[in-house]
């Protein structure tokens, strides 16, 4: 039975969901909750691939004139069979998803705001034969949908109006106020702000939002979602009716992501319920209101692999579905002060922080400070808890957003020490020559600088290939060198080995990690007797090259040692 039902992946039609047999978690409580915690408008702020786009179908083929009463068979709202009676099918519905506005200019923006607009009138087509219509009413509908040589010819005064024109439209032919559906409201704000015209974007965004949702006795209730709360200020200015619910509110908490309960029903329903330790490490942790919830793109798309293949790991699906620009960003911005907290949050421990819910997106890069908001309303971080004096205790969700921090702080990395080509060709000098005095000023000067992203957590042996990694990266930066790692060489398996552009010359390396300072100078002796009682350097001697330099390297915290001997 399980094998027969398929899992919605990268679907956001309810009506599609339904009709074709996907497996469906059951999020139908939150029509329900709009009545009972009423708000005329009502704006969801949640990160990204949280359900909001699905959740918007779901209204739109509940509330809609026309609706199939079949859709809602089976699930939590058709209990409400008095609610169901009132609403169901009893509204005109304006669904507009903003996801798709991002021309790169202004005009362009705003013509796919155009295109949008008329796309959707024309799903109304019966308005312009419409009896309860005056010719008016019907000049001003064609107006929406004319088009000139294949674009819509709608101008710009039509446009701001559009919204509360159509709602207008749609209440005259009906007689019932219509429901406005607003999906990724702050898309066209975002990619305004990123393109260069974002006063211009903000203005047309306000003056729609402004007729449509504050004088508009045409409006039944409105729905909005979005990763970010814009400030009110910028475009709900006078809007006393609106309702945010942000993922600090208690009200509708489960409504927008996975529950534990919805996560082992549905492992337990595809028979990989042994799975949910890892799922929960990996994809759960954040928290909304007073619930912890899973991202359900990535439980989706986890399922979907472990089901059919057994020994499929844990992959980064939602990190891969963006180019994870805010932590980049981040990163780049960060002091000292900074990058020492990333370091805490990924090794798992909690910063506390004044959070602002409700920004402008030209105020993102004005401080770090913001952008610790903006990581926290978008999901990159989390809290565990509110203090009386308002400040957020805030970790880091899950392994999975730990990866995103870890790959951009790598990039960061490389992109800072190879900038800065005068000191990295006099540390590989120091290592071709023996000069550990030149070699462990470099190190140690990187590592303080440096965000580290070993968990401290882990095991030594996992915190020794962190470093490994590291060097690795440093000497594979000379394109002189041939660097290979963990290759077989005599009796085991050295850690670095490098033929140098000397061909009489090698370098042969063995890294060790240590939790005190005082054991420093005896571990690297240990790597040292590692070499040789393993015979790595055979492996350059097989090569012609005996003119070999042998270093034991040691790392504890941000501190390297190193000693040398020749082969």
């Amino acid at each position: 039975m399980s094998e027969s039902i398929k899992l919605p992946i990268g679907i956001d039609d309810f009506e599609k969901i339904r009709k074709n047999g996907f497996y469906y978690v059951d999020k139908t409580n939150l029509i329900e909750q709009l009545f009972s915690n009423w708000g005329e408008v009502n704006l969801f702020t949640r990160p990204r691939r949280f359900g909001k786009t699905l959740n918007m179908s779901m209204l739109k083929s509940f509330f809609e004139i026309g609706a199939d009463p079949t859709l809602f068979e089976g699930l939590y709202i058709s209990k409400n069979k008095q609610l169901c009676d009132e609403h169901m099918g009893k509204h005109p519905v304006i669904f507009l998803s903003l996801k798709n506005v991002e021309g790169l200019t202004f005009e362009a923006a705003k013509y796919q705001m155009i295109e949008l607009i008329g796309k959707e009138a024309t799903r109304f087509s019966f308005l312009s034969q419409s009896d309860r219509l005056n010719a008016a009413d019907k000049s001003v509908y064609l107006s929406f949908i004319k088009r000139i040589e294949g674009r819509y010819a709608m101008n710009e005064d039509l446009l701001y109006g559009s919204l509360q024109t159509l709602s207008e439209l749609l209440y005259k032919h009906y007689g019932k106020k219509t429901v406005i559906l607003i999906d990724e409201y702050d898309v066209p704000l975002d990619k305004a702000f990123q393109h260069g015209y974002y006063r211009e974007m903000v203005a047309l965004i306000r003056a729609m939002f402004g007729k449509a949702l504050k004088t508009n006795d045409a409006l039944e209730f409105a729905v909005l979602t979005g990763c970010l709360r814009v400030s009110k200020e910028s475009i709900f200015t006078g809007l006393n009716n609106f309702k945010i619910l942000s993922i600090t509110d208690s009200r509708f908490d489960e409504q927008f992501g996975f529950t534990d309960d919805e996560v082992r029903k549905l492992l337990t329903f595809y028979q990989v319920e042994n799975r949910f330790d890892e799922t929960k490490e990996w994809y759960d942790g954040y928290h909304f209101g007073n619930v912890d919830v899973y991202c359900p793109w990535d439980v989706i798309n986890h399922v979907d692999r472990i089901k059919d293949d057994p020994g499929a790991r844990p992959e980064t699906y939602w990190i891969n579905t963006s180019g994870n620009d805010l932590v980049k960003r981040f990163v780049d911005k960060a002091s000292k002060t900074t990058r020492n907290e990333i370091e805490r949050l990924i090794a798992g421990e909690s910063i506390e922080k004044q959070i602002r819910l409700d920004l402008t997106y030209d105020e993102i890069d004005s401080s770090i400070e913001n952008l610790w908001s903006v990581l926290f309303t978008t999901g990159y971080l989390t809290h565990t808890e509110i203090s009386e004096e308002g400040t957020y205790k805030l970790v880091i969700p899950n392994k999975e957003v730990r990866e995103v921090f870890k790959l951009q702080i790598q990039e960061w990395f490389k992109k800072s020490i190879f900038s800065n080509t005068e000191q990295l060709q006099s540390f590989w000098n120091a290592f071709e020559e023996g000069n550990t005095d030149g070699m462990e000023k470099y190190l140690n000067r990187v590592l303080s600088n440096s965000v580290s992203v070993f968990d401290t957590k882990t095991q030594n042996g996992e915190k020794e290939s962190s470093y490994h990694n590291l060097l690795v990266g440093i000497l594979t930066g000379n394109a002189d060198w041939l660097v290979k790692s963990n290759v077989e060489a005599g009796e085991g398996f050295a850690d670095i080995i490098v033929e140098t552009d000397d061909p009489d010359a090698g370098i042969v390396a063995e890294l060790k990690y240590t939790k005190e300072f005082k054991d420093m100078e005896q571990a690297c002796q240990k790597a040292l007797d590692q070499i040789r009682d393993r015979r790595y350097e055979e492996y350059l001697w097989n090569d012609g090259r005996h003119d070999i330099l042998l270093y034991g390297i040691v790392f504890c915290k941000k501190r390297c040692k190193v000693v040398v001997s020749k082969s």
